[in-house]
């Protein structure tokens, strides 16, 4: 297969995407965002949103820049991976840092389509007479930011459904917890956990499992755990209820909060749609559902979910179990192995 040559532009804003991935888990609901700032066909700074409420890229890339090379920022052209905020939030706005640095040039990977933002930032640099340059991998900026997005288009998180499942697809026995993916497989599984805001169960996954539903085999900060329980079943014993992360139990029955733990009462008409309506009112940007396969199966029939990544063992056999849910019908778009376990990427492509 031949390989793609990245023009220079390519490679800068390459460069930019590789920063702004290493925000996954911390930013959100802000978008992941890298900058770099080039002199000569050298890079003099570099810098990426770190952490929600924290400075942004452009902000860290200046920073970055060393004493010796700052007559230079003047003449430089700075590369964002997502167009500079306009407004003021939990940070002041970087299309106004990028004009108080006189900065001539600014190449950007895709445009900001938050209601704050929106093409303001592009149209505030080209004012004050900046070059802008768009659409620079456009595609790849997109995607890097696809739970951003799907957030503010769609108002609800990006949807991530997993499980595991047997080599003759079954993902478990009636009552009764049995391991399926190997130790490889589960850090893999618990790094996604770390990239998300939040993990989802139903109440027979929490009720048999006792699943403590954190981050203990990966580095990582732990999801929100968000638990459908509609006629508050669970007993207060089970792991979920553990201070390792915060919980939101999703119902019919009351609203209650405490330290730790949280009931969001729901109508009983539309749970579903309600449920990631609640998400969306919570700031919560994504969610992993680790269910069984009633819950898995909601979001199918609901056409609410964006991508599914299935852990198949291939040398497991279960007898008697309980079928996985079905996703032939939609679009692989990658596999990868892991000894005994092969991971298939699934999306639900509009």
């Amino acid at each position: 297969m031949k390989a793609t040559i990245l023009s220079r532009e390519e490679q800068y804003m390459s460069r930019c995407l590789q920063l702004a991935g290493l925000g996954a888990g911390y930013v959100a609901p802000n978008p992941m965002v890298g900058a770099v700032l080039v002199f000569n066909d050298r890079i003099i700074g570099e810098g990426y949103h770190q952490k929600y409420g924290q400075p942004h890229a452009e902000v860290n890339c200046l920073k970055s820049v060393r004493e010796q090379d700052r007559p230079h920022i003047e003449k430089s052209t700075l590369y964002v991976s997502l167009e500079p905020c306009s407004h003021f939030g939990k940070t002041p706005p970087c299309a106004d840092l990028i004009i108080e640095h006189r900065i001539p040039k600014v190449v950007i990977g895709s445009k900001d389509i938050f209601e704050g933002v929106a093409g303001r930032g592009i149209q505030k640099l080209q004012q004050a007479g900046v070059t802008v340059v768009t659409g620079v991998l456009e595609a790849d900026c997109l995607e890097v930011n696809k739970r951003f997005f799907t957030f503010h288009k769609k108002y609800r998180p990006y949807i991530i459904l997993k499980w595991a499942q047997s080599m003759n697809g079954k993902i478990g026995v009636p009552g009764r917890r049995i391991p399926i993916s190997n130790p490889f497989s589960n850090r893999v599984a618990h790094r996604w956990r770390s990239e998300e805001s939040a993990i989802m169960v139903g109440t027979n996954t929490a009720a048999t499992d006792d699943p403590l539903l954190t981050t203990r085999l990966w580095q990582g900060k732990n999801p929100v755990r968000i638990v459908i329980d509609k006629n508050l079943r669970l007993p207060a014993d089970l792991k979920i209820f553990n201070p390792d992360a915060a919980t939101i139990i999703f119902n019919l029955k009351k609203n209650h909060s405490s330290e730790q733990c949280t009931f969001i009462k729901l109508n009983g008409k539309n749970f579903l749609e309600d449920l990631l309506h609640g998400l969306f009112e919570t700031n919560l940007q994504s969610v992993i559902v680790e269910g069984g396969r009633a819950t898995l199966q909601s979001f199918i029939d609901g056409g609410l979910w964006d991508e599914a990544r299935i852990i198949t063992n291939q040398e497991l056999v279960i007898e008697n179990g309980v079928t996985a849910p079905d996703m032939k019908q939609f679009q692989l778009r990658r596999q990868e192995r892991f000894q005994t376990d092969i991971i298939s990427y699934y999306c639900r492509c509009e």
